[in-house]
């Protein structure tokens, strides 16, 4: 689950669809992982699952993106707590898409030997507005933890993120006056 701070609001999500995978994406990598002909069926299924996880939390909000999580899930953000089993991620992800836009882009995926178990990862872009109306994005990279229950639906057991960090030079730059 990725987090962002504005003011007094807690904006919590995952990050871009693939140009290829839905239209309102507004980053398109290099490469499409979904059109690469090496994937086994193991992992385009993952990333197909991320790409929905993605289209649904981008219409739906928190409450969708809530909803893909296990029961005993759990969530790793930058500089937050740990947060652990889906009543407590579903009590953190209460944004509005239309105040919040979280999209996020699959780039890769893996998929255990015993197929029950596999991993996506990419980057995310949240967009919204501070308190003075001025646009606010930030980015990063995200892996998400998929696994199969017994009834055969696929969920998030783990989802972490991490910010991009800051581009070569500029954690040292001064403010210019």
């Amino acid at each position: 689950m990725r987090s962002l701070f504005l003011g007094s609001v807690m904006f919590v999500g995952a990050v871009a669809l693939h140009a290829q995978l839905d239209p309102l994406s507004r980053r398109a990598p290099a490469n499409n992982p979904v059109t690469q002909p090496t994937l086994s069926p193991g992992i385009l299924q993952l990333l197909q699952l991320d790409a929905q996880f993605a289209k649904e939390t981008l219409a739906g909000g928190g409450k969708a993106f809530a909803s893909w999580f296990a029961d005993d899930a759990l969530t790793l953000n930058n500089a937050k707590p740990a947060v652990h089993g889906k009543t407590n991620i579903a009590a953190g992800a209460a944004w509005n898409p239309k105040e919040y836009q979280l999209q996020w882009t699959p780039t890769g995926g893996e998929m255990g030997p015993s197929g029950d178990m596999g991993f996506t990862w990419g980057h995310y872009d949240g967009h919204a507005k501070d308190r003075n109306g001025n646009d606010v994005t930030t980015s990063g990279r995200y892996i998400t933890v998929w696994k199969r229950l017994p009834d055969g639906v696929w969920k998030v057991a783990l989802d972490a993120s991490a910010e991009e960090p800051a581009a070569a030079g500029e954690c040292c730059k001064l403010p210019n006056p």
